[in-house]
This record gives C-alpha cells, structure tokens and sequence, in this order.
C-alpha cells in the first residue's frame, strides 16, 4: 500500500468512527434501542463513502468490501450506547464529532477521488459530498432536516477543506500538510460557524416576519 493510499485509509476510519459517534449520539437521545443505534451510526459513517465511491468507479465500496468499516463504524455505536453518559459531558458533543468527521471525509474523499483521476475541481466536489453525505443519511433516518440544509456553513465548511487539497494536488505540493490544512480548515471554519452564528442568506417569507415555513403538508 502506497503512502496516499495510506493516508486516504487512516482519514477515512478516523472520520468513519467520529461520524459513527454523532450518529449513535443522536440515536442514544432519541431513546431508539441498540439495533437503532448501530443502524444510525452505520449511516452516519459510511453513507457518504458509499456514494463517493460508486461515482468514482471505486467498486465494491470501501465501506462494504472493508471489514475495518463496518467493525469501527459498529465498534463506536457499541461505545456510545453503553457510555453515552460520559460522552455527554463533552460541549456539544454530537456537532463536535459532526464536525470532526465533516473534516476528515472531506479532506479524505477529496484525495481519493483525485487518486481515481478526477479533475481537482470535481474531486473537491466529492470530497464535499463524501464530507455531508453521511449526516443527511442520518438526519433523514430521524425524520429530521439534514444539517446540510440548515445548520451554519456545513456543506461550504467542506468544500473550503476540500478545495485545498484538489488546490495542493493542483499546485504539486505535498499531499499530507495539504490534508492536515484542508481539515483544521473546515473543522475551524465549522466550529466558529456554529460558535458565532455564521450562516447563508435565508430567503425571507412573503408575510414579512421571516420566519421559516412549517413542514409541507
């Protein structure tokens, strides 16, 4: 195994056992029961990968043909099932772990889709999706607006992380300070985003309150 390929693997476990955590964080608070939990933080963790891989031409999925996967991805949902109360204590503990693997994914997805040969432009747009995809797969399992939708500068959070690193392949710079930078990038630009607010523009509502509109009926 080369060094990028290396390099793509340990981000993408990382990412996969953070994501994992907020997903069996969310199920842990909505009272679901193991099965629950590990379903969710399955999803979170491996939803993205699944489809960055499948548009890559990356197949089998890693996260199918890969024990490592699934165990991390289960191993976390175990953990945070049993030991929810200690996670708990954290600030924040499902969007610091959101957060985290928002970073990881993107910056590894960026880097694996450039190694499949795709154009660095398209590449971060993978590295985006790889990044968001997981936490709309959870949030949809719960019945929930994905965060991508309506939480402060997530998917913009990892596409900034994720243009460095297509920005460092382009430039032929080293591929681990430009994944070490695309990820403190978008994990900082995340946290100061949910810190102080920072969003895009919502559109205002006609009746002039500008308050959002209930679910469709």
């Amino acid at each position: 195994m080369g060094a990028m390929e290396t390099l793509v693997l340990i981000l993408d476990l990382v990412g996969t056992f953070v994501f994992a955590l907020s997903g069996a964080m969310l199920g842990v608070r909505r009272r679901l029961d193991l099965f629950g939990v590990l379903v969710l933080s399955f999803a979170a963790a491996t939803a993205g990968g699944i489809t960055r891989d499948l548009l890559i031409g990356a197949t089998p999925p890693a996260a199918l043909s890969d024990w490592r996967y699934p165990v991390t991805s289960l191993a976390a949902g175990v953990v945070t099932f049993f030991r929810a109360s200690l996670i708990e204590k954290l600030h924040h503990p499902v969007r610091l772990f959101d957060a985290m693997g928002l970073a990881l994914f993107a910056v590894a997805g960026t880097q694996k889709a450039l190694e499949y040969g795709i154009a660095p432009p398209m590449a971060a747009a993978m590295g985006m999706l790889t990044g968001i995809g997981g936490g709309i797969a959870r949030d949809v399992l719960l019945a929930q607006v994905p965060l991508v939708l309506r939480a402060e500068l997530y998917a913009v959070a990892a596409l900034a992380g994720a243009l460095i690193v297509a920005l460092g392949h382009w430039l032929q710079l080293p591929p681990l300070p430009c994944a070490l930078v695309g990820a403190l990038v978008c994990f900082g630009l995340r946290m100061a985003a949910i810190t102080f607010g920072w969003h895009l523009p919502v559109a205002l509502q006609s009746g002039g309150d500008g308050e959002p509109p209930g679910p469709l009926q």
